[in-house]
């Protein structure tokens, strides 16, 4: 018998273009953002504990996933998020989210930016990574996110993050830096409720 959640896990990134060279692979990538997935929702924080706790709970992954090759290495998780697109990523995370939350009238969605801590890269000269996200407080659960734009600020990624979330009859609140003009008429124009 078919496991639900597992299949709505794979079925939701399943459209993903895989850039890898296919005599290279040896897991899938659906199993990949899987395991992944598991492995960040239990608190894992870098590969390495990504692939921990892969071999945690490999007795698990095997049956459900059908694994030919076992678990992947920290370096094969590192090597696939480096290569794999990012936004479109991000649209199949959010869309995933999306059906596990049942949203209703009147549910505050929190819109805020944030730095993400250790995120700056000096050896290659990247400056840190600032995400726009939607926290929905009464599901406790973040629907979607944004990355600014290296030579941009919040007010050009929360217009990007609502289109991409439905989120209708909702109560949207943001800090002072959100409340711009483009950002106010890209919310009515999806017919929301504003604070």
């Amino acid at each position: 018998m078919e496991n639900h959640s597992t299949a709505s896990i794979i079925k939701h990134f399943e459209t993903i273009k895989d850039p890898r060279i296919d005599r290279q692979k040896r897991h899938k990538l659906g199993d990949i953002f899987f395991i992944t997935l598991c492995a960040v929702i239990a608190g894992a924080d870098g590969w390495v504990a990504v692939a921990e706790f892969g071999k945690a709970k490999e007795k698990w992954f095997t049956e459900v996933l059908k694994l030919k090759n076992g678990i992947p290495s920290h370096d094969t998780f590192g090597n696939v998020f480096a290569v794999i697109d990012i936004d479109e990523f991000a649209q199949c995370f959010s869309r995933w989210v999306a059906d596990l939350t049942t949203l209703s009238a009147g549910e505050v969605i929190a819109i805020d930016g944030k730095c993400l801590r250790n995120s700056i890269d000096t050896a290659s000269g990247k400056s840190a990574i600032y995400m726009v996200s939607a926290w929905a407080s009464k599901n406790q659960l973040v629907l979607g996110q944004q990355k600014v734009d290296e030579k941009s600020n919040e007010i050009t990624a929360i217009p990007k993050l609502l289109q991409k979330l439905d989120i209708t009859g909702a109560v949207i609140t943001m800090d002072a830096m959100g409340c711009q003009t483009a950002v106010v008429q890209k919310i009515i124009e999806q017919k929301r409720i504003t604070c």
